[in-house]
């Protein structure tokens, strides 16, 4: 871990440890939260505190680490955090969670999907927190999705060019795993290129991602301070990717009604990118609440438990997309409460959901570091 030296008046040269802060970025669905639960609970002994950027009102992504987190999260919502805060702001949250007291080895910003990474490095290398070090840029990358991501969004050769390491996730999903690793590669300068399903990488990239002295990718450390001269505040969020997106938040402490559900879900429009959050159906399964994730066509379902003491069982859902009538989607989720005087669940009912519900992580086998890729390029 990097150190920096501090001189008070009269005093001798002493060392301030100071912790990396790691940008964890990808577009919508990536595997982003995924992977850094992933790495939470095979940290060896390691503590790691996150800054999590949700795009909606509801903070679902803050919601799925805060278990394994507790007070070592910071959850920032409806916005991404390359525009919604600036460098100061971003300074006391960083201040928080490096606090000697917390104990954290390792701070990681993990972003929404729509933000911009550049802006972040940006803002990391900005800092005037001295118990801080930039510590690299983590790009996740759908392997699955990554054509047409790359068709609406040509900027992801960019975020691919400065990125330290690249995890090439959802491998198991991709039609030709191969030419898209080779592609990511090509797009990526010097740095380490890992496949993965399911997020899972060994725990180690995360404190080996480091950044040259002078370089981030393709762009120099100069170049990522450019906007940051004194007096001089960036501005310009034009060309960011969450410009052409809108977002949908939607809370009900009425269960949802499966078949109702299953049908706005299989119907949905094109321009209706992402979708994630938690479904209470209520008496159809009193005993879990539906995590829902869906990335383009690809649905799933993962029940679990009800968290120990929730005061309230809600359905909250976040719905991102382009072009997509947020008043229209509103109404449509709106329809797809389960009636007040409804008689109790039937028995067929879930088997629309059922279709899409995975096996649990604790039935999928046992993750192997056994990575091929260029050692030269680590």
């Amino acid at each position: 871990m990097s150190q920096s030296s501090s001189r008070g008046p009269g005093s001798s040269p002493r060392q301030v440890p100071q912790i990396p802060v790691v940008v964890l970025a990808g577009f919508l669905g990536s595997g982003k939260t995924t992977l850094l639960n992933h790495l939470l609970h095979r940290s060896g002994g390691s503590r790691i505190g996150a800054v999590v950027n949700d795009f909606g009102a509801i903070e679902i992504d803050a919601m799925a680490v805060a278990g394994a987190l507790g007070d070592s999260t910071v959850s920032l919502g409806n916005g991404c955090l390359c525009c919604a805060v600036d460098v100061e702001e971003l300074d006391r949250y960083l201040d928080r969670l490096a606090d000697p007291a917390t104990g954290i080895d390792v701070i990681v910003i993990e972003a929404s999907g729509l933000a911009e990474p550049q802006e972040l490095v940006r803002m990391v290398l900005a800092s005037e927190n001295p118990r801080v070090v930039y510590g690299g840029l983590v790009e996740v990358v759908d392997a699955a999705e990554f054509a047409r991501t790359r068709q609406l969004h040509p900027e992801i050769d960019r975020h691919l060019a400065i990125a330290d390491l690249v995890v090439v996730n959802k491998l198991d999903r991709a039609e030709d795993g191969a030419g898209v690793l080779s592609l990511v590669r090509s797009l990526s300068d010097r740095a380490a290129v890992v496949p993965a399903t399911y997020g899972r990488i060994d725990p180690d990239f995360l404190f080996d991602c480091r950044p040259s002295e002078e370089r981030v990718g393709q762009l120099s450390f100069d170049d990522l301070h450019r906007h940051d001269e004194p007096g001089e505040e960036y501005t310009d969020h034009a060309g960011h990717l969450h410009t052409g997106y809108d977002s949908v938040s939607f809370v009900s402490d009425v269960p949802m009604d499966p078949r109702r559900l299953m049908e706005f879900l299989d119907g949905r429009a094109e321009g209706l990118y992402r979708i994630k959050g938690y479904v209470d159906f209520g008496p159809y399964d009193p005993r879990n609440r539906y995590a829902v994730h869906a990335v383009g066509r690809f649905l799933r379902f993962c029940p679990e438990p009800w968290p120990p003491g929730e005061a309230a069982r809600l359905t909250q859902l976040v719905l991102i997309g382009s072009g997509i009538d947020v008043p229209a989607l509103t109404k449509e989720l709106d329809a797809c409460r389960s009636e007040k005087d409804a008689p109790h669940a039937d028995e067929h009912g879930m088997w629309g959901v059922l279709r899409y519900v995975r096996q649990t992580e604790a039935d999928e086998p046992e993750v192997s570091y056994d990575y091929d890729y260029d050692a030269d390029r680590v």
